[in-house]
């Protein structure tokens, strides 16, 4: 599907093979052979639980501990080759448009009415393809377009959740944490002084900063027990993407208990508001009403702890699941009120294009 020299090219992607663990983010590569043991703490020395976590809880983690793990240096300190130029026949693509505007009145109608702060509503973006698609080489097109992200691919028993996500829920170092929330977003442009305006616009958004609060707020109050000392800054900086721009705001904390591991932590603080909404309950309830499909690993976890406590987790964003010739990508907005339908979809379009230009394909109207 893409031409077949550009994965072994790049750090890591020489070593991994469907069916296992991949993980790239600015610290650097975690690749893993996935069939091992079912998680079971704890671990033994030298020992890494590495996979994904789903959106609901009433649905199965595929965690595991692989026989063996490979390092390797962050993507954005290497060289790379020129970026992958995609190949392969794409037969049909869908999604519901009209079905989301009509979702995103229904959680604004429950607004009006006190049941609702926010929510988040997805939608899902089916593409077909002529061949059997090549995970390996997706993943080479995502990690090279943003080699400063969070780009994975983890099994998930017939399928493959793959894609590149912005958002960072829990780094642990020691006893050193840090979290990355991420809420408000507006779209890049290719026009510089566009770009710049829809910039300034988002950090001057009252719907936008009241957004990110909620989820800035609950990222603190869930790590607030874990920490001897935590750090919230009072407003939130623009993180740019590729293709989007996010309100973002870095908490950082220190351990009270160095025993609290990074899955731990990534466990206390999901959902975010950022993927669910307040309440969450309610939130997650209208979810289920509204989406017509089963978000499973999307907006879920995917990550990696290894045996002292240490690890990453990020929330699985800007992805999609693969079956053989099949494509489901996935994006979401938060709904709040002074929110719109048009606005909303006009949103997940902009973050379709993350994986859509990867691929260089765009949106059917």
């Amino acid at each position: 599907m893409l031409a077949a020299e550009t994965s072994s090219a790049l750090p890591g992607l020489d070593t991994y093979r469907e069916g296992g663990f991949f993980f790239a983010s600015p610290t650097g590569v975690l690749v893993a052979e996935q069939a091992g043991a079912a998680h079971v703490a704890p671990l033994e020395p030298g020992e890494v639980v590495v996979g994904a976590v789903p959106f609901r809880p009433d649905v199965a983690s595929r965690l595991t501990v692989p026989g063996a793990v490979r390092r390797g240096a962050p993507l954005h300190t290497v060289s790379f080759p020129d970026r992958p130029t995609p190949g392969g026949r794409w037969l049909d693509q869908r999604t519901d448009a009209d079905a989301y505007t009509s979702g995103v009145q229904r959680a604004l109608d429950l607004m009006a009415d006190g049941a609702l702060s926010k929510v988040v509503l997805a939608r899902a973006l089916d593409l077909t393809s002529a061949e059997r698609i090549d995970v390996r080489q997706v993943l080479a097109a995502l990690a090279a377009r943003d080699p400063r992200g969070y780009t994975f691919a983890t099994d998930l028993g017939g399928s493959t959740l793959i894609g590149t996500s912005p958002e960072l829920l829990i780094r642990r170092t020691g006893p050193a944490v840090v979290s990355n929330p991420l809420a408000g977003s507006r779209p890049r442009s290719a026009d510089p002084e566009q770009d710049g305006r829809n910039a300034t616009e988002l950090l001057a958004s009252p719907k936008d900063l009241r957004e990110h609060a909620f989820v800035v707020g609950a990222v603190a109050d869930a790590l607030a027990p874990f920490c001897r000392e935590l750090i919230v800054p009072a407003t939130p900086e623009l993180l740019p993407t590729r293709t989007m721009w996010h309100l973002s705001t870095k908490v950082t904390g220190v351990l009270r208990d160095e025993s609290t591991s990074a899955l731990d932590l990534a466990s206390a603080l999901h959902p975010t508001p950022a993927v669910c909404g307040v309440p969450a309950d309610t939130a997650r309830n209208l979810i289920g009403e509204l989406e017509p499909f089963d978000r499973g690993f999307y907006t879920g976890l995917v990550g990696w702890t290894d045996e002292r406590g240490d690890g990453e987790w990020i929330v699985a964003l800007r992805c999609g699941e693969v079956a053989d010739r099949t494509l489901r990508l996935y994006a979401g907005a938060g709904v709040v009120p002074g929110s719109t339908p048009e606005a909303e979809l006009a949103e997940t379009s902009a973050k379709f294009r993350t994986f859509l230009g990867a691929l260089g394909l765009k949106e059917s109207a």
